[in-house]
């Protein structure tokens, strides 16, 4: 079987790709996540995502490995949003949400370093924020700190209650990695979470 490597740092991933019960290595790709000029949102997402992946494969001479990486970024009407690593930054995000649609993508990418072809899957997942007052945002941010994390909160946390409704495929995906897909795509290199134990 191959050796599964998550090509990031991020502890949510992590904690995510747990819950599958597969053994894997944690490996973070330093690359700049710089948007080209004029790049859209989703072509963002992929470059990043790929890029993470071959990036991981480089510092692994062993060609038995498959890697997972994934890229994510928050949009509102055209605007890119990403993480707000100040907590003034946290509020001004929440602020601009209030009664707003924010769309995430997510990208994930799995790569074969045997064959060197890789699966790209998109996932979009749309958040409805509630009108919020700044008391309620403030204290939110006090509370959760979310600011590692694109859009300033954490949905699997005391985010909800900022919201009036999520849509889409897999809530995973909001946090960085759409499970459902990965599974799948896992399933076509014969790696099955219910079958192999």
């Amino acid at each position: 079987m191959k050796n599964l490597i998550l090509g990031s740092s991020s502890p949510y991933r992590r904690a995510l790709l747990e819950r599958l019960n597969l053994s894997f290595e944690c490996c973070s790709p330093e690359i700049d996540e710089t948007p080209f000029d004029n790049e859209t949102p989703i072509e963002l997402v992929k470059r990043l995502s790929v890029e993470k992946a071959k990036k991981v494969q480089a510092t692994y001479p062993d060609k038995n490995n498959l890697i997972i990486a994934s890229d994510q970024v928050a949009v509102v009407g055209n605007n890119t949003i990403g993480k707000p690593k100040t907590k003034k930054n946290a509020v001004q995000q929440l602020l601009n949400f209030s009664g707003q649609k924010v769309s995430f993508l997510t990208g994930l990418c799995v790569l074969d370093s045997k064959t060197e072809k890789y699966q790209y899957h998109l996932s979009e997942y749309h958040v409805f924020f509630r009108t919020l007052s700044l008391m309620e945002i403030e204290n939110y941010i006090d509370i959760e700190l979310p600011l590692d994390c694109a859009g300033s909160f954490k949905c699997e946390g005391l985010g909800v209650a900022l919201f009036t409704k999520m849509e889409g495929n897999d809530p995973n995906s909001l946090i960085g990695l759409p499970l459902i897909q990965l599974c799948s795509m896992l399933r076509e290199h014969d790696i099955n979470p219910l079958a192999n134990h």
